[in-house]
Parts: C-alpha cells; structure tokens; sequence
C-alpha cells in the first residue's frame, strides 16, 4: 500500500515538478503546548493547472528521479480541507 499524503504546493518553479509541504502537529510530552512541524516534498506533477496555495493529495511511488519519490494525484478543494 503506498502513502497518501495532504499537502499545500509551495513552489511551482520546476518542469513537472511541485514542492509539496506537509504540516504535522503533536504535543509537547513534558510542557504540553502543540507544536507544528512541516517537512517538504518534491512530488512529479503531469496536471494542468497547479499553483502556488493550492491543497494536493500526493502518492508514494517509484523514484521518477534522485529526489522525487511522490506525484500529484488529485487537487483538493480549499474548503474541504481544515
């Protein structure tokens, strides 16, 4: 089963290529104050009409490059997404 994983695009300046963070939130074991933590992904994007803002549900895959390892499967609405 490969991972699905939500996440807002940062970047759009490559060639078929999108940068995807992912935000993470947990609690602080000893002071317990949440805390956010965001991690970037390079994700393969063949879509049309992907932009910078934009909510993207990403699969894992087989390495498309050195760094890609995840593509584009679906843009979610900004709405549905909390």
């Amino acid at each position: 089963m490969s991972k699905t994983i939500i996440g807002k695009v940062v970047s759009t300046k490559m060639q078929k290529t999108v940068l995807v963070e992912v935000e993470r939130k947990f609690r602080h074991p000893l002071y317990k104050k949440v805390i956010v933590r965001g991690k970037k992904f390079k994700a393969h994007n063949e879509m049309e009409g992907i932009a910078e803002g934009d909510v993207v549900v990403i699969t894992e895959t087989r390495p498309v490059s050195k760094d890609v390892h995840f593509v584009v499967s679906k843009k979610l609405d900004t709405n549905t997404v909390s």
